[in-house]
């Protein structure tokens, strides 16, 4: 027993290895999972406390779980056996196939990092690049929903900056699960963005059990109340107006979600700006007729050291107003009640319009009205009073500000931009970025 046993160092070391890695895993990662389990549990309860709609414990799920649910799924097992049987493939296979889109999508929110550091960001970023205003906001027929329904926000989409402005806007009601495309797969953004909720598609996948299998993570999502946030339009705006629905995610919630059990409520969301950060690089894809687009780093990294030379300078004075307008919440129940023919395609017909109706009128895009109408010099004051009333007729959320300061600050902004000459005629080229702000009102205004 007391005798020396004489080992090589090679082994040694291996032993000592393993010995380290037994006792990490048995009582060092438990302890640290504990500590910060713990801490993630106080977080919530602390936050809860303040927020109208409590974060639901699905969200709070360990991420494995989750993934585990969706792989049993009866549905997606269902979806496997056809995949395999259709493909002439092992029905293991497919399992395998179908577990690898479930951690795919699959989210695995952090209140920690959503509440610690993404809602600050949000507020910071927002606030620093443009001036935040809330145009139509009913509160009292917010305050109606019920607290049992599941939110979901279905928004038009404007720029990237949507999704910062609405998670800002809302952040003191509840957190909000994004569906967001392959752009925000690279690590670290996806990590990140994983984190705080949102959940990955695929824009362009025609795989049937894919669909199945992220058809089932939004339903199961949607009946646990998860609050979430959809783009019916699938994509951003290549020309400034309200694109077509595309009925995926809507009808994935239509079709399946049993509103006697929980009902949904769909509140339409519409944002305008009186300055998209992306606009050049919309009107360019629109011009050349592909949506998948690459910003060019190039011009990325020059207009940021140009931005930020100006912030040093003391010189930045935000981009403009950014607006959010709440429209009339839709309860999918009332909406189905005794409704024939398709759901989904009459669903996403109404929100749209809910949708375009709220679109608020900003500064930038009712002086670009005016001047592509003729309006130059001093007519551009009573052109602009004209739009203004013939939007509030509509019904449209207008400025709260005087006809006056709305056009002696949009002609300075165009002026900077270099986009029209001091009387208001557009400069030679220039006109296609005039009509894409234009346009983003255009359907509140008579001639059109």
């Amino acid at each position: 027993m007391l005798q020396t046993v004489e080992l090589p160092v090679w082994l040694l070391v291996l032993i000592v290895l393993f010995a380290a890695i037994t006792v990490a895993s048995h009582f060092l990662f438990p302890s640290v999972r504990w500590f910060f389990r713990k801490r993630a549990e106080r977080v919530v309860a602390r936050v809860n406390k303040r927020l109208a709609r409590p974060i639901e414990p699905f969200k709070l799920a360990r991420r494995f779980d989750t993934i585990q649910r969706l792989k049993y799924d009866p549905q997606v097992i269902e979806a496997v056996q056809d995949h395999a049987r259709a493909e002439g493939i092992p029905q293991q296979v497919a399992a395998e196939q179908a577990e690898r889109y479930a951690r795919e999508i699959v989210p695995s929110f952090s209140a920690t990092a959503y509440f610690g550091f993404g809602i600050r960001v949000a507020r910071w970023l927002a606030r620093s690049v443009y001036r935040i205003r809330v145009g139509d906001f009913d509160r009292a027929r917010f305050e109606e929903v019920s607290p049992d329904a599941t939110v979901v926000f279905v928004m038009n989409h404007r720029s990237n900056m949507d999704y910062v402005l609405v998670t800002y806007l809302v952040s003191q009601a509840s957190t909000l699960s994004y569906a967001v495309g392959e752009w925000a797969r690279i690590w670290p953004m996806s990590w990140i963005i994983r984190m705080m909720g949102a959940y990955f598609i695929r824009r362009r996948s025609r795989g049937l059990l894919y669909r199945r299998v992220l058809a089932r993570y939004v339903q199961i999502a949607t009946e646990n109340g998860v609050s979430q946030a959809l783009f019916p339009e699938g994509g951003l705006s290549l020309d400034g107006r309200i694109a077509p629905p595309k009925l995926g995610l809507l009808s994935y919630i239509a079709s399946s979600v049993d509103t006697s059990r929980r009902d949904v409520v769909f509140v339409p969301v519409a944002l305008n700006y009186d300055r998209v950060l992306e606009d050049r690089i919309l009107i360019e894809a629109a011009a050349s007729g592909e949506r998948r687009f690459r910003a060019p780093l190039p011009q990325i990294g020059w207009n940021l050291m140009r931005h930020i030379w100006t912030r040093l300078r003391g010189r930045f004075d935000t981009f403009g107003e950014g607006v959010v307008s709440f429209g009339r919440p839709l309860a999918l129940s009332e909406f189905a009640a005794g409704r024939e023919g398709d759901l989904a395609e009459a669903l996403a017909t109404e929100l749209m319009a809910r949708i375009a109706a709220t679109v608020p009128v900003v500064p930038v895009p009712l002086v670009a009205t005016a001047v592509l109408q003729g309006a130059r010099g001093h007519a551009i004051l009573p052109a602009v009073e004209e739009l203004i009333a013939a939007a509030r007729a509509a019904g449209a959320p207008v400025p709260d500000r005087t006809a006056e300061d709305v056009v002696t600050e949009a002609r300075a902004r165009l002026l900077r931009r270099g986009l029209v000459e001091s009387d208001g005629t557009p400069v030679s080229g220039q006109e296609v970025v005039l009509e894409f702000y234009a346009a983003s009102i255009a359907h509140h205004l008579p001639s059109n």
